[in-house]
């Protein structure tokens, strides 16, 4: 069979990897906290309007810096809940069990693993391996992203890959992973040409004005 380091391999199942790690609700809401410091930067600019309003009144500088660390405050304990509450879905692996030919699949997310569903709710496995390349005379790299999408009965869920793998390889693996299922796995290639930066056209036409005009 294909193999991909995106698929691991165990004793009981054949995991697709996204992040690697323990998941529950626990660990969701420690790994959120540290992000959650960036709200009250997110929201500084109401707080900072607050400062000023104090300054225009009158309030001494030690009254608006303590006011301003309390709003701070608030901003970081409700930041930190909305976002840990935004990130619970997300998913970190999908489990196929047994190893050898899966009979049954799950999605483990942020708080941990949905109930285990027949292999056959996963209808279709669709990978979209979009490519942006440099324009001519660009010397940036091309950039390219990996998609994928598992089509189940009445919902559909959209992940993004690591960057850095081979879509055909993971695409293979997956074929043969889930062939024997009847699972079909397309890999779909998209390519673009990054757009080129244009010049700010009303300054060279200003320019080109100012010059036409001297010249007179």
């Amino acid at each position: 069979m294909a193999t991909d380091p995106l698929l691991r391999q165990g004793p009981d199942s054949t995991d697709l990897v996204l992040r690697a790690g323990p998941a529950g609700p626990a660990w969701n809401a420690l790994t959120s906290a540290g992000p959650a410091l960036f709200a009250p930067l997110v929201l500084g600019v109401p707080t900072l309007l607050v400062a000023f309003w104090m300054a225009l009144a009158g309030a001494q500088a030690s009254t608006v810096l303590t006011v301003v660390g309390v709003i701070a405050g608030l901003e970081y304990l409700i930041g930190w809940p909305v976002l840990a509450l935004s990130r619970a879905r997300d998913i970190w692996r999908v489990e196929f069990a047994p190893t050898g030919v899966p009979a049954s699949l799950r999605l483990v997310r942020a708080t941990g693993p949905d109930d285990w569903l027949p292999v056959t709710t996963l209808r279709e496995v669709r990978l979209t391996h979009k490519v942006e390349e440099p324009y001519q005379g660009d010397h940036k790299p091309a950039v390219s992203t990996l998609t994928l999408e598992l089509v189940l009965k009445g919902t559909r869920e959209q992940l993004t890959l690591p960057s850095g793998g081979d879509p055909q390889r993971l695409t293979d693996a997956l074929e043969a992973l889930l062939g024997p299922a009847g699972i079909a796995v397309e890999l779909r290639t998209e390519r673009s040409t990054r757009t080129r930066p244009q010049r700010n056209s009303v300054w060279t036409s200003g320019g080109s004005a100012s010059a036409g005009s001297g010249g007179g």
